[in-house]
Parts: structure tokens; C-alpha cells; sequence
């Protein structure tokens, strides 16, 4: 079976309106825990941020924060982690997470969390890296941003040769299985072709 050890997940820093997301980011630190996929995020202890890396800790997951200097205070840094990595920048958060995860999954969020998304995804069409990123469409909530997908591809922005490739999981416990067949699959293709998956940097390095 393919092995996930530590999954990047994008959320945001506030809760949101709806009860469901802050429901859905303690289900997904739970499964972590209870499978023993370590948690990669951004190092704040306000809202999903928080609710996941607390539900991992305090279930006997692993942890492990990255967070920019200047977002310590504003973002609640949560000391409680195994691994805490204050860095300088925005650009050297999303390396060393990149860098330290198998796998990609974002919860809801905001601007932040869409940026660091559509990043991916783009590295993924270019075939940079090839990392499962799965979409965790909590009620709904990420239905207009895969809608703006289709009508890129209906207009012609998104061609069949260079396809964005990702997973949407609309169950939280279908997010593990979904994205250990991922990660299988590239091994399998990977190994077809000669050689390993390209993961272990940063593409823009």
C-alpha cells in the first residue's frame, strides 16, 4: 500500500459562518491522528488552522507548523506542535510545507487558502510535481471555484493537454483512501516511465 506520511492542508484563519468547516477540520485531524498521517499546515492556532493542528496534537498525531515572523502574533502561532518553524517569509512558508508533505488538501478558506491552491494546481498542469492535491468540498463550499474550472475548459483556457489535475472528496472519511490511491498511482506511473516522482523540491527553486 502507498505510503502517506505528512499531508499539507491549506484552511483558513477564521472559522467561517457555518459550523460545518470547523466540524470538518477536527474530522480531518482525527482521521490523521487515528491513521498516523502527520499534519503540515501554516503554524496558526486561529480558526480551521487551529482546529485541525489542536485535534491532531491532542488525538497523538504529529504536527508540524510553519509560519511567517510577522504573522506570529496576528495568527496565534500554536506552541503546542512537535514542530514549530518561524520563517522569514510567505515564499519560504509554502516551500518548506510543499517540501514536507506527500499529499495537498484544502479545506475552506479565503484568499490565502485559494492562492496557495490555484499554486499547486498549476504546478501540477506543468507537471512539476506529482503530489495528490484533493479538494475537500465541505457543503458545498468549493462548487464555484470547480465551476470557474468547467468554464475555463469550456472556453478553451484549460486544454486536454494540459488538464488541471486534482481530487474532490465531499466525505471527510473518503479524504485518506482517495489520496493513498493517489499517491500509489504516480509511484505506478513514476516507476512505468523509469524514474521517481518529482517531489522532493520546490519547483520554482
Amino acid at each position: 500500500m502507498s505510503t502517506i506520511r505528512k499531508v499539507c492542508v491549506y484552511c483558513g484563519s477564521s472559522p467561517g459562518t457555518d459550523p460545518v468547516f470547523e466540524a470538518a477540520a477536527v474530522a480531518l485531524g482525527q482521521q490523521f491522528a487515528r491513521e498516523g498521517i502527520g499534519l503540515v499546515y501554516g503554524g496558526g492556532g486561529n480558526g480551521l488552522m487551529g482546529a485541525i493542528a489542536r485535534t491532531v496534537y491532542q488525538n497523538g498525531g504529529h504536527v508540524t507548523g510553519i509560519i511567517p515572523d510577522f504573522l506570529q502574533n496576528r495568527e496565534r502561532k500554536y506552541e503546542e506542535a512537535q514542530e514549530v518553524h518561524v520563517v522569514p517569509d510567505m515564499h519560504t512558508r509554502k516551500q518548506m510545507m510543499f517540501e514536507q508533505a506527500d499529499a495537498i488538501v484544502a479545506l475552506p478558506g479565503g484568499i490565502g487558502t485559494l492562492e496557495e491552491l490555484v499554486e499547486q494546481l498549476t504546478w501540477v498542469q506543468l507537471d512539476r510535481h506529482d503530489k495528490p492535491v484533493l479538494i475537500v468540498d465541505v457543503a458545498g463550499f468549493w462548487r464555484p471555484l470547480l465551476d470557474l474550472f468547467a468554464h475555463m475548459r469550456n472556453n478553451g483556457f484549460i486544454r486536454r493537454d494540459l488538464e488541471v489535475r486534482y481530487l474532490v472528496a465531499e466525505r471527510i472519511e473518503d479524504v485518506a483512501p482517495m489520496l493513498r490511491k493517489a499517491h500509489a498511482n504516480a509511484q505506478a506511473r513514476a516507476r512505468a516511465h523509469g524514474g521517481e516522482m518529482e517531489t522532493a523540491h520546490d519547483p520554482r527553486l
